[in-house]
């Protein structure tokens, strides 16, 4: 029962820090996509979209997780090592959004010069 208690509390962590992250970029992240989509709504897609991401992948890097150590493993290493995989999910999703935002704002800009 204790692996399904540090399971559960690591999934919990990992989902609240998606939502930390989610409230930390989202009056920036809503003004540079209404910049991009040009409308509020679309925008309001994009954004809720984003913030998706932002939990959902760090939730599946860490139901994904699997004690390799057995249950004798300290509870506190077990917990630490499904974090490490939440937080390797969280940077792959915000670097993913940053790459995907990245190529469209420059597009932008170059378009907007040439005018």
């Amino acid at each position: 029962m204790q692996v399904v208690a540090v399971f559960l509390l690591g999934l919990a962590i990992t989902v609240a820090l998606g939502f930390t992250v989610v409230l930390y970029l989202g009056s920036s992240l809503k003004q540079m996509l209404v910049d991009l989509c040009g409308t509020e709504q679309r925008a309001q897609f994009w954004l809720v979209f984003s913030n998706v991401i932002l939990i959902l992948v760090p939730a599946v890097f860490a139901m994904q997780f699997h004690f390799s150590g057995g249950e004798d493993l300290p509870s506190v290493f077990q917990l630490t090592y499904q974090l490490k995989w939440s937080v390797v999910g969280l940077v792959t999703s915000i670097l993913a959004l940053g790459l995907i935002l990245s190529m469209f704002i420059r597009r932008h800009s170059v378009d907007d010069a040439g005018k």
